[in-house]
């Protein structure tokens, strides 16, 4: 290929159908070598598949995910951006390192003690026995904690890696004895046009109602504050603020009863479940929800939030699910319906996490229904009460996002 574009620049020429065919000859031999490279190493994998195998795990993308840094301190604060698995596990190392240290302490205090009061003793060599075994028990029992899995990890969220600092300064959050059904309030803002987009989050959230706000010149003004307490005495475990602008969602306030926190989200690329092509229709029944992705304490206290908002018994008949992927700090929100078929000729074979084929599943796959609505929600600030003005003391403002935060964009916070 080389020998031929060189000759074909030693014989550019001004003319322009001329320059045109030495491009489209030059154009023909590189396509030509490039078909032959394929077809040689297809040739060469069939021998070998081990070969084939090193080329797709070398070429791998390097997406901005893949590159994703982690701040190495050990704070479970809500600005850190810290993998929670990691830390809890480098904790736990270190106390049982800590705790094996001070077992071979007293071990040697002991034997040393045993030695002073008579070496010829033979007492207690089963007991002996039986605690070298016990120990060496112990010992296997830590190493199978340590040792990592041989399948990857997938994108769910374990929210049972809650720091406890999250516990103690949230605790209605992450209070356990929470309504097994929430009920939950949406709201606008004052004389919002928004009525069709809160009754559509209303089929999104089981057991919730919609009140419109009005500031007519007759009518009392009822602040946040207000709408929260009297949600309160009624039985209400959230209230949603949809706010708006331009006659468009642009915002998402969810404040957990009784005394916060509230969480400001921001909205984007709102549409609505009619305008999806080959959209489905809701039913009554509890979705199950899927929490993707979110690893920092941040993330975990999101995820919180986002699973006090529906049932903790879905509805499987129903066959819906309602899905908060997280990624690059976007949580994408969406509601499916699933129905299992049979396999056609042309699809592939389910693979799991290690990317190993699912025995058991070999003739049966999943197909998808969109319901809508569709969404996508930027967390902008958490407040300690209930909004900026029912929060007081020095943490008001538990965390708020600032530009500066994305100037790196390796880093993110969820």
């Amino acid at each position: 290929m080389g020998s031929t574009r060189s000759a074909s620049l030693s014989q550019k020429t001004g003319n322009k159908l001329h320059r045109k065919s030495l491009y489209v000859k030059q154009k023909r031999d590189r396509e030509k070598e490039k078909r032959e490279t394929r077809f040689r190493r297809k040739k060469e994998e069939d021998k070998d598949p081990e070969l084939r195998r090193e080329r797709v795990a070398r070429n791998q993308p390097a997406t901005i995910d893949k590159k994703r840094v982690w701040d190495d301190v050990d704070d479970d604060g809500l600005g850190a951006s810290v993998d929670m698995e990691q830390l809890l596990k480098r904790r736990r190392l270190q106390q049982e390192e800590e705790e094996e240290k001070l077992a071979l302490q007293a071990a040697g205090g002991n034997e040393s003690e045993e030695d002073d009061v008579d070496e010829d003793s033979m007492l207690g060599s089963d007991d002996e026995e039986e605690s070298d075994e016990e120990a060496a028990a112990k010992a296997r029992a830590k190493q199978v904690m340590r040792d990592d899995s041989v399948a990857p990890s997938t994108t769910s969220t374990n929210l049972d890696l809650t720091p406890e600092s999250l516990v103690a300064k949230f605790p209605s959050l992450f209070s356990e004895d929470g309504p097994a059904e929430p009920q939950v309030l949406v709201t606008t803002n004052l004389n919002s046009t928004l009525h069709d987009e809160a009754r559509l989050l209303c089929t999104l959230f089981p057991h919730s109602t919609y009140i419109p706000r009005s500031a007519h010149k007759y009518s009392h003004k009822y602040s946040v504050r207000e709408i929260c307490k009297f949600a309160g005495n009624r039985g209400f475990s959230t209230v949603m603020v949809l706010r708006e602008d331009q006659k468009k969602p642009i915002g998402l306030d969810v404040v957990h009863l009784p005394s916060g926190p509230t969480f400001h989200f921001s909205i984007s690329n709102w549409v609505e479940g009619k305008k999806l092509p080959g959209h489905g229709n809701p039913t009554n029944h509890y979705p199950e929800l899927l929490l993707n992705n979110f690893k920092t304490p941040l993330g975990v206290l999101t995820a919180r939030l986002f699973q006090s908002l529906w049932p903790k018994t879905p509805e499987l008949q129903g066959r819906q699910v309602v899905t908060l992927h997280n990624q690059r700090d976007y949580i994408f929100l969406r509601r499916h319906r699933y129905i299992f078929r049979d396999k056609r000729a042309t699809e592939k074979s389910v693979v799991g996490a290690d990317g190993k084929e699912l025995k058991g599943v070999e003739s049966i796959r999943a197909g998808l229904q969109e319901l809508g609505p569709r969404a996508t929600l930027k967390l902008r600030r958490i407040d300690k009460g209930i909004g900026r003005a029912g929060s007081e003391g020095e943490d008001a403002v538990q965390w708020e996002w600032k530009a500066k935060m994305e100037k790196k964009r390796t880093r993110f916070n969820l």
